[in-house]
């Protein structure tokens, strides 16, 4: 049995053996810890970001010329800035936690910064002109993918 994109039930002619089910919830694991390794980074780069805005004029400094833009427009938030990157920053800290356990919680709080992000590049794409944050709707739309993939397939694996 699956569920059909109506949510209705429907039978599968394919039965699953072990071994393709043991293999599938391998690669499925595998990928979500890669995912999780992909919040850890978010969350140690927001870490560096707040360190190189409460502390100007360190050797790190030089950190900025990856990114000028960014530097001024945080620049221009003040404090704010510091409590955007320390939310998103724990944000990400919680979900690369979440989805390293493998946990339910840990995945929705990866489809919603995911969706947000999107939200935002697609922002950047039509008020800003800035048509770099066409990059990031494909990357976000196959991660967002992968962990409704891994939350279907989990949860049908569950029940046979």
């Amino acid at each position: 049995m699956h569920l059909t994109s109506q949510g209705e039930t429907v039978a599968s002619d394919h039965v699953w053996n072990l071994g393709e089910v043991i293999e599938l919830l391998r690669v499925l694991t595998s990928m979500i810890k890669l995912l999780a390794l992909f919040f850890a980074f978010g969350a140690t780069m927001c870490t560096l970001t707040v360190g190189l805005l409460l502390f100007p004029g360190t050797a790190l400094d030089s950190l900025w010329r990856l990114n000028p833009e960014a530097h001024l427009q945080l620049q221009s938030f003040g404090t704010w800035s510091i409590v955007l990157m320390l939310l998103i920053g724990t944000g990400c800290a919680f979900a690369a936690i979440g989805l390293w356990q493998n946990t339910l919680w840990g995945k929705r709080l990866a489809l919603i910064i995911l969706s947000i992000n999107m939200v935002g590049d697609l922002a950047n794409v039509f008020v800003r002109h800035d048509y770099r944050g066409l990059i990031g709707v494909p990357v976000g739309g196959a991660m967002i993918f992968l962990l409704l993939a891994c939350g279907r397939h989990s949860k049908s694996l569950r029940t046979r």
